[in-house]
């Protein structure tokens, strides 16, 4: 077995099982030991992170009280970094043809019950025109893994067709990609194509249980796809986002996992992960999710959030429609940033959701509520929904976006921006209740700001009855 290296290029160094096994035998010797538990909570409390043995110890403490505090810190910490600020975004799927066997997803090739389908480019634009009604301007796009139905020509002919599409108020500013993993000359053409991050689920660390899970099909190769994220950023992908699909294997090694990636790709490449997802191992059309030992009960989950928070501050942090209101809105207080709304899983679900239709959904969508819905919640709990995605047109993206974040300097161009985008939310897509909640929203945070600057982003927010938006 290879030695642990963070430094490594090689998959089995820098996920290294041995580590992993040796933390967790760290943690569970010393997860009890009040002094070493206040030691670690101190060094969080300075907002700079945690490593993944520190971050463990924590995980496997049962105290109640130490839980409280965990919380409180994650909160804080959110705070600082981001505000009150939550991104909003929505997937779309292109295409479920699949050739893998995964043995957790409806898309394997194995499935007959599962309706295939991939849009013409045609049936993409009615789709986006859709996601621009609501009011998106932020997609992850989805594809199964298939050479011949969704080859990266359909994916990047795809990007260019919604980048195009002007549509009533309407814009797609920022398209990530989250599709199989590829080649560095792929990721440079997914890079030349403007994405915003790619974005690739590990799905487990474990590499014995993810050979189980991928039987068959390019993805079975674990070094191939863990490998994926220094392929991407070597080709000048700046952002990347990582997750791992919890219940797949034990919660524990899985969250250590998740941090020895993160703390790769930082000490390689100057730029942890922009964001984090935690996804949870859901219902759908052929998979039971009572054949997977290791499903994670809601108090785990919460509090690996509130970890991840506290042991890589400066990460975006994502939570999808997988979980419902209750847990998101527990999620969002504890160190998510970034929500989906209005998602829908099936493949041209958007623009035929008024339509019966075959299911072509990849998972059970558990918040059903639609965008607007979300966004007036969001505002009733004291966030301002944000649809801003100026960093990509401005270049505040991998190392310069991290050093504005670990300053905690990233309020400055986020917050007026988040008003903004909010306030051309209100004006064209909102309903009169949202409307309403918004603008006393947006006059509260308004206030907050310093009067030069307050006065410049209402100079902005004029500009937006002229049709023009103009970002910080």
């Amino acid at each position: 077995m290879e030695k642990y290296d963070l430094m490594s290029d090689k998959a089995e160094s820098f996920i290294n099982e041995k580590e992993i096994a040796y933390t967790l035998a760290y943690a569970r010797k010393y997860c009890a030991d009040t002094a070493m538990v206040r030691h670690i909570l101190a060094k969080a409390k300075e907002k700079h992170g945690l490593t993944h043995t520190e971050a463990a110890v924590l995980l496997l403490n049962e105290d109640r009280e130490v839980w409280h505090e965990i919380a409180a810190l994650a909160e804080e910490i959110k705070n600082a970094y981001y505000g009150n600020r939550v991104v909003l975004f929505a997937p779309l799927y292109l295409s479920n043809y699949c050739v893998n066997a995964c043995t957790y997803c409806p898309y394997h090739a194995q499935n007959r019950h599962i309706f295939r389908k991939k849009m013409t480019q045609e049936e993409i634009k009615a789709e986006v025109m859709a996601l621009q009604d609501m009011g998106h301007k932020r997609l992850a796009l989805e594809a199964g893994e298939h050479p011949v139905y969704n080859p990266l020509e359909y994916i990047l002919e795809s990007i260019d067709t919604i980048y195009g599409i002007r549509h009533k108020a309407g814009a797609i500013r920022r398209v990530n990609v989250n599709i199989a993993a590829t080649t560095v000359e792929n990721y440079r053409r997914l890079h030349a194509a403007k994405i915003g991050a790619y974005i690739l689920f590990q799905e487990t660390y474990n590499k014995a249980d993810y050979q189980k899970l991928h039987p068959r099909g390019p993805k079975a190769d674990y070094a191939w796809h863990t490998e994926a994220m220094d392929r991407a950023m070597q080709a000048g992908i700046e952002d990347v986002g990582l997750g791992v699909l919890f219940g797949l294997h034990n919660y524990a090694s899985e969250f250590v996992g998740l941090l020895m990636h993160a703390e790769h790709l930082e000490a390689v490449y100057g730029a942890g992960p922009h964001t984090i997802s935690v996804p949870r191992l859901c219902p759908a059309d052929d998979i039971d999710t009572a054949d997977f030992a290791n499903a994670l009960p809601d108090g785990i989950f919460l509090k690996i959030i509130a970890l991840l928070r506290l042991s890589v501050p400066y990460t975006g942090m994502i939570i999808s429609t997988r979980e419902g209101q209750r847990i998101r809105e527990a999620a969002l207080r504890l160190g998510i940033s970034q929500i989906s709304g209005g998602s829908k899983t099936s493949v041209g679900g958007y623009a035929a959701q008024d339509e019966p239709e075959a299911d072509s959904a990849q998972f059970e969508i558990s918040d059903r509520r639609s965008l607007d819905e979300v966004v007036r919640w969001l505002m009733e709990q004291g966030y301002i929904p944000s649809f801003c995605t100026s960093c990509y047109g401005n270049g505040r993206v991998g190392e310069d976006f991290m050093a504005l974040c670990k300053k905690q300097a990233i309020h400055n161009f986020c917050t007026p921006n988040a008003l903004l985008t909010l306030k051309e939310y209100l004006d064209n897509y909102a309903a009169p209740a949202t409307v309403a909640v918004g603008e006393k929203l947006l006059r509260e945070e308004m206030a907050q700001l310093p009067a030069p600057r307050r006065l410049y982003l209402q100079k902005r927010m004029d500009m937006l009855k002229e049709g023009k938006v103009v970002f910080f």
